[in-house]
């Protein structure tokens, strides 16, 4: 009887050792750790409200398309605290998983960490931020809210990230592709050397959506950067090189920074139907860091349909800024509305090519512009131009539905498959 009982124990032992497909429910530090190194394809792992210890790494985690594995927060409204750490979370190696609703403050390093853990060659895909608020992230140095590193085919949405690192970013990808950042919120402080978003070390095929940046860093969106030729992903083979290409950024709207939009390096990017708000310096940079053997100046940006809205006395170079190794005479202007508060006959910018169709000089009309809502009245005269919330759930909802459609399809090809 006691051999019987005994086998019976070890078996229900050995049982709960291994999450189960369906929502394990934790309340602790040590629960939420067993639980993740339990997690299988279909495990939910919902995490009661309270505070967290920062500092979880996670190695090869992977989900499915038809089963991927969920951490999230028991309550939106009470997402769970996770406080502290070198990152609060560090995701190596992982596919098809989703973070939500929780909240991370006061990491040391980066808030999120995750990576294709060295192998460049297998990059970690299928992640989904999804309503997580970051903030208060390092001190005054190169620390992110989000660093993405070899990640493709990733989605960030709704999140809401303030105060990162003085150098950092709220969301820095190297070698990353195939990825959606929408509906989010960037808070900073304009004066920092830091960005919004950054787009480097071969990150390709972006889009940057829907999204709000309210003085977020001196460069609030960056369209390539500057990174180490041997941390691009995939590694540089036979050139042309970029560090970046493909990026789209639209229905976003911009109050503060230095400049909220700077190409750097970049091959190919569209900035669309955006707001400009009151940049301190100027609405565009065209630069170039990256000048090694291999790489293309800067070239091939399409500034169209934005709105942009500006003091006499902060508007240097006629709005826009270009830096040596560029090619400046690649990139193409239409129909933006520029509008000077102060003078409106200065409105008209000095562009490096002749602009198709622009409006200058007449004032757009906003709601409330000066206390942040940048919606259009209705009898705005620059409809059409900017950032408009219907448009941009709309343009959302279709991606979603492409997005769904994709994942459906990966899941009925390879069921079951757990990697690429």
């Amino acid at each position: 009887m006691r051999g019987t009982l005994g086998s019976l124990l070890a078996a229900l032992a050995a049982l709960a050792a291994t999450a189960p497909r369906g929502e394990v429910r934790v309340a602790d530090d040590d629960a939420l750790r067993a639980a993740l190194r339990a997690a299988q394809p279909g495990t939910t792992i919902v995490i009661a409200a309270g505070t967290y210890r920062g500092g979880i790494t996670v190695e090869g985690l992977a989900g499915t398309a038809r089963e991927p594995i969920v951490i999230r927060g028991a309550d939106a409204r009470q997402p769970p605290l996770f406080e502290g750490g070198g990152n609060a979370f560090h995701l190596r190696d992982v596919a098809w998983i989703e973070l939500a609703d929780l909240a991370v403050r006061g990491a040391t390093g980066n808030g999120l960490n995750i990576d294709d853990g060295g192998t460049s060659e297998t990059p970690t895909r299928h992640v989904t931020l999804r309503r997580l608020v970051i903030t208060d992230i390092g001190s005054n140095g190169n620390q992110d809210a989000v660093k993405l590193s070899g990640v493709d085919d990733f989605l960030i949405e709704e999140c809401t990230l303030e105060r990162w690192g003085g150098g950092g970013s709220g969301i820095d990808m190297v070698g990353c592709h195939r990825g959606a950042i929408e509906s989010c919120t960037f808070r900073h402080r304009g004066d920092a050397a830091a960005n919004g978003v950054q787009t480097k070390g071969g990150t390709a095929e972006i889009a940057i959506r829907g999204c709000r940046f309210e003085a977020a860093g001196s460069r609030a969106v960056n369209l390539g950067g500057s990174t180490g030729l041997e941390f691009f992903r995939p590694p540089l083979a036979q050139p042309p090189h970029a560090e970046a290409r493909d990026i789209v950024v639209e229905h976003c709207s911009f109050r503060g920074a230095a400049a909220p939009i700077a190409f750097v390096g970049v091959d190919g990017a569209i900035v669309r139907f955006n707001t400009i708000w009151m940049p301190q310096r100027w609405a565009i940079r065209i630069l170039q860091e990256t000048t090694a053997e291999g790489f293309v100046p800067c070239r091939n940006g399409r500034f169209e349909r934005n709105l942009v809205v500006f003091r006499s006395d902060a508007w240097a170079s006629g709005g826009v800024n270009i830096g040596g190794g560029t090619e400046p005479q690649s990139f193409t202007f239409a129909e933006n509305w520029w509008y000077c508060s102060d003078t409106p006959a200065q409105s008209r910018p000095t562009l490096p090519t002749a602009e198709k169709a622009g409006v200058y000089g007449k004032e757009p009309r906003w709601i409330d512009a000066e206390a942040g809502d940048l919606r259009q009245r209705p009898d705005s005269p620059a409809k059409g131009h900017g950032a408009d919330p219907q448009r941009a759930a709309a343009a959302i909802e279709a991606v979603k539905k492409e997005r769904a459609r994709s994942v459906a399809a990966e899941a009925k090809a390879i069921p079951g498959a757990k990697r690429r």
